[in-house]
Order: structure tokens, then sequence, then C-alpha cells
């Protein structure tokens, strides 16, 4: 869906830039509230570059940080509703186990965010979940809400509603440059476009977007390391795609933040990663020389091991994607400092993808000079000094 040579109009309401989920999600908002809104995107669609392609991502109601338990109703209500208007199943309820050391406090934050007592003990979970296993001490939450978002079924939908809307979708077109004013305007390599809001979603590509109007956001990307581990015996109970989803936190035998989905996207191939990576230039993401170790797929080798003695211990598919983190793990969502009709969505941390109905909104509101629906206060540029 190149984008043609010219544009065939210069004139918006809004202006989002960057079509990954986030901001396609802003844009859907926009033009659900008639705003003419133009949403760019600087590669081809579809692409694998950023943060939003794939197959796969989890949702939960299990949060152990408040901001994200309080707006999960209303992220999974939003879903629904984009199910009912695009036509399309985009979610599938699994049920999600968190696991970890009986009492850790991260773990305590997560119960108390479904509001009753969901707690497994390691017999209990071994019975209910054959595949997974827990150590001495270790127990495990039960989120019956959690499940499998599709996601490039979902970023097509949203997409494709957006425009149902009205909207105005041109991807191909790379951002040069930004003038700020009362009607700003964005210069891409196929033309200029004006309108008196702008809201900004690149995903990694946001520092380098924003840097030009005086703002240095604490944004670094990272390269992750997307895995998928072959069942030992085909079909075995807890192994394929009955299983539920799961999050590790603070195990004995295994690091903070490893998290599995079940065997939808490659049959018989379970997905398990590390909630880390490595620093990275988005350019140079897939630039990764022959023979370059990679410490996370060891880490995960010996959580299954330890965890998952139902897979196979050596991934059979490795794939890489983009986080873009910020130091304290929470996003910005928020206006630029000294252009208030500039707004900035930025530092999803690898677990955005879920919150992206509720982001958008809040998107949209900000840009809209609204009350936003929920709190940005923990959200805002200015919690990190400079």
């Amino acid at each position: 869906m190149a984008a043609p040579s010219q544009p065939q109009q210069a004139t918006y309401d809004a202006i989002v830039i960057g079509a990954g989920i986030q901001g396609s999600f802003a844009a859907y908002h926009l033009a659900r509230r008639h705003r003419d809104t133009l949403l760019l995107e600087q590669f081809i669609l579809p692409h694998s570059r950023g943060s939003s392609h794939g197959q796969s991502r989890i949702t939960r109601s299990a949060y152990s940080r408040l901001p994200y338990a309080r707006m999960m109703p209303d992220s999974f209500r939003l879903w629904q509703r984009l199910e009912a208007e695009a036509g399309t199943s985009l979610y599938r309820r699994t049920g999600l186990v968190v696991l970890g050391p009986a009492g850790d406090p991260e773990l305590e934050g997560c119960r108390r965010s479904l509001g009753a007592d969901h707690v497994l003990d390691a017999t209990t979970l071994a019975q209910r979940f054959p595949g997974l296993r827990l150590c001495a001490g270790e127990v495990a939450v039960w989120d019956d809400t959690g499940g499998v978002l599709f996601a490039d079924r979902a970023l097509r939908a949203v997409q494709d509603v957006f425009r149902r809307h009205g909207g105005t979708l041109r991807d191909g077109e790379k951002v040069l440059r930004i003038e700020p004013g009362a009607v700003l305007t964005v210069t891409t390599t196929a033309g200029a476009y004006r309108a008196p809001r702008l809201i900004i979603a690149a995903g990694a590509w946001t520092g380098a977007i924003v840097a030009p109007l005086g703002l240095h956001l604490l944004l670094q990307p990272l390269r992750i390391d997307v895995c998928y581990w072959r069942e030992k015996e085909p079909g075995s109970p807890g192994a394929g795609r009955d299983r539920p989803c799961f999050m590790a936190m603070g195990l004995s035998q295994a690091p903070h933040g490893v998290y599995g989905l079940p065997a939808l996207e490659y049959p018989g191939l379970v997905k398990v990663c590390y909630h880390h990576g490595s620093p990275v230039d988005p350019e140079e993401r897939d630039r990764v020389s022959p023979g370059t170790p990679r410490p996370d797929v060891a880490l995960l080798s010996s959580f299954i091991s330890s965890y998952l003695p139902v897979l196979e211990p050596r991934p059979a598919v490795v794939e890489t994607c983009l986080y873009t983190n910020t130091p304290d793990g929470d996003f910005i969502l928020d206006r630029h400092p000294k252009f208030s009709n500039i707004i900035i969505g930025a530092g999803f941390s690898g677990h955005g993808f879920k919150l992206a109905p509720v982001v958008g909104k809040l998107l949209c509101e900000l840009s809209l000079g609204e009350e936003p629906s929920h709190s940005t206060a923990p959200f805002a540029i200015t919690r990190f000094p400079g």
C-alpha cells in the first residue's frame, strides 16, 4: 500500500507519526471522534522492523503496578469493541499463571490486582498444568482473564477500522522534519502535511524524531530474542495449544522476566522469551554477525530444563523484535514540554501491546486538550532529570 509520490491532501485535523499498534490506536480514536486524521508510517506495510509485528502477545489483568491494573478493564472492553467493529476474533482466552516465590512483593501485587485469592501451590499447578514445574517455596497466581492477542491480526484490524472511519494511512513515508507552531508542518519523503495537533508514537525511532524539537528522551531500544521451543512429545499434556500463558518473577532457578505462550504460531512450538535484550540502533537490528553469543538463549535453556521439562532445551526457531525501554519501565504519555500540541507516546518497554487501546485513547484525549480518562501523571516526561 505504498503512498503515491504527491500527497492527496495537505491539511488535516490531526497527524499521527508511527503506524505501530500505539499510533494506530491513537489515529483510530481520533477518527472515531470525527477528526480528519493522517497516519504516517516510514516503512511499507505490513513490516517486521518495529515492535508490533508477530502473531501473538500476552494480555492479562494481573499487574503489580496499580496504574496498569486500573487501565486493564478498559483495555479489555476496547479490544472487544474493536473485535465487533472489525468482525474478527483478536483474543484467545487461555488463562495465565504468574510464577514466583511465596510472599514475593511483585507476585503479591499481581494477586491483589485480581481482587481475589488465586494462589496455586506446586502440587495443584502440576495437576492442572502438567507441563509446568515449580521448585520448593514457589507458587503460582492464576489469572483466568489472561490469554493471547493475535498481534498481526489486531494491527490490521485497527488500521482497517481507522480507514473505515475516514482516516488516511500513508506508508513508505519517512518523516524528515517537524516545524512546530499553532499549525504544525510535517515534511516527509513524499510531501508536506499540516495540522493543529501531532501525536508521535514512532517506537524505537521516537528519540531521533523529537531530538530536533529540543527534547532528549531517555529511551533505549533493545534487540529481543523471540524463541520457540519444540515439544519433546508432540501433543503431550500441558505442552501445546491448551497450556496457559505464564510469567516468571524471581524464581530460584531463573531470573526475573521469563514469559511464555502456548503453541499457537508454529505447530508444536511453544513461545518462551526473556523480557530483556541487548542495546541496539533500530536501523541495525538485524545486522548480527554469525557466531554472536546469545546469552539470553542460554538463560532460557536453563529455565526450560528446570520449569518446562516437556520442551526440548534448545530453541527450534529464534526471531528478533524491538523493545524501547524507559529507565523505570513505565510508559511516556505526555505533551512536549514546550509545544503543547505535540503529544508523545513512547517507551512501552515490552509490555504495551495489551494496553494499546487505552494508550491510544489517552493520546487522543491529550491531543484534543481533554482531561485524560486515566491519570497520566505516572507517565510524565518530567519524572526524568533534565
